[in-house]
């Protein structure tokens, strides 16, 4: 089977991480832990996913003149990203993410955006044929929004798939939900675009109704340890995820995304898709660091394969 072309436009960063008992409070100095580096950023984590999952990924970014920059390229072309619309900015460095990752593997983060902050509507334009000739487009929100509303319009009018992971939570226009074909908020996201606590499998329906009232397709809405709710015009079912032992969860969320975007473009059901997804995240929290963790292929269908015996476990999207 050909690999389905898959376009993802968003950020890409260098991460900072450092392991720690437990995440500080404010104004709290915590000593001791493991400092490592690994490559990150929403957008270049879940092209990486994609293309590990089984996708034919073309990635549109921008990043510095810098280390940091020919790092991340490197490891792209090394992932077997398609680079052509990689945009070097001559003047902003890349982005970096300073992580704190938890004994129980929860994490905090925080990011300098860099070049990924002049991503540009002009950029996407010229990635034009690439989104029409795409089975799905993948988005996120660490770029400008103007530059994501261009995305969502080209891939729209092409009949593409636009698909879009609304982290970090930011308020979106109307006129951008309702060009969603896919929105996949987590818990605290779906709260910040609704008002609506997100806490059980009712809240998350209630949160999903409102944002398809708002324009938007299908919503799944991944919560954690708890799976994911997927929410359509006939479909409401919360779809269990696999029980792992978390070491990081850094970009577990980023790897449900791409992975779902490829078993999606595969001609999965919307079901059996999530799926999928959730035993990519599950393997992802396993593992630390943000792209080091995504998982290839051949390991998301083992985790599926040991599943079908048995009910699905939960995992961490």
């Amino acid at each position: 089977m050909a690999r389905p072309k898959i376009l993802v436009i968003g950020s890409s960063n260098t991460d900072m991480i450092i392991q720690i008992e437990r995440i500080p409070q404010p104004g709290e100095t915590i000593l001791g832990g493991e400092f490592t580096t690994a490559s990150g950023g929403k957008g270049a984590n879940q092209a990486v996913a994609a293309a590990r999952a089984g996708g034919d990924v073309t990635f549109v970014t921008r990043v510095g003149r810098d280390m940091f920059g020919e790092k991340a390229v490197a490891g792209f072309v090394e992932a077997g990203i398609n680079v052509q619309y990689v945009t070097r900015d001559p003047a902003a460095p890349s982005g970096v993410a300073l992580i704190f990752v938890a004994r129980d593997g929860e994490n905090s983060i925080a990011v300098a955006g860099g070049a990924n902050s002049r991503l540009s509507p002009a950029e996407v334009r010229r990635a034009k044929r690439a989104i029409a000739g795409a089975s799905a487009v993948l988005m996120q929100l660490e770029t400008p929004l103007e530059t994501v509303q261009a995305a969502a319009e080209l891939a729209v009018g092409a009949k593409v798939r636009f698909i879009l992971n609304p982290a970090p939570a930011r308020v979106l226009p109307e006129k951008l939900l309702k060009l969603v074909a896919i929105l996949t908020p987590n818990e605290t996201e779906a709260e910040q675009l609704t008002g609506i606590a997100v806490t059980d499998e009712a809240t998350a329906s209630r949160a999903a109704e409102q944002l398809r009232a708002r324009g938007v397709g299908t919503v799944i809405l991944t919560m954690g340890a708890g799976g994911a709710f997927v929410a359509t015009a006939s479909t409401r079912k919360l779809v269990r995820g696999y029980r792992v032992k978390a070491v990081d969860t850094t970009a577990a969320g980023d790897v449900f995304n791409g992975a779902l975007t490829v078993a999606l473009s595969e001609g999965r059901s919307l079901l059996e898709a999530v799926r999928f997804a959730n035993a990519a995240a599950a393997i992802s929290v396993t593992r630390l660091g943000a792209q080091p963790s995504a998982p290839d292929r051949k390991q998301i269908e083992l985790l599926l394969a040991k599943s079908q015996a048995g009910s699905p476990r939960r995992s961490r999207p």
